[in-house]
């Protein structure tokens, strides 16, 4: 995925905010769109910022040496490898 940055300072009443642009594939933007869409987001920098406290949390668990599993609807529970 190609990036772009084009940063340039926004007055939002106490806010200020950083606009970024970014070029990707077309699969990529089905992804976010689907995303969009399956989780009634306002925007697809909604969608983004959810992701990014996602990631987050799960980089800081993975430098604690946490490990991921998931409890699947039937009850089984399986590891999950995020960070391979």
């Amino acid at each position: 995925m190609g990036r772009r940055h084009y940063h340039y300072e926004v007055e939002d009443g106490e806010r200020t905010t950083t606009r970024v642009q970014l070029e990707m594939p077309p699969q990529a933007l089905a992804r976010l769109q689907k995303l969009k869409d399956r989780t009634e987001a306002a925007s697809y920098a909604e969608v983004i910022r959810n992701a990014l406290r996602v990631f987050e949390a799960l980089v800081e668990e993975h430098e604690k040496g946490s490990e991921f599993s998931l409890k699947r609807a039937n009850g089984e529970t399986v590891g999950y490898k995020i960070f391979v």
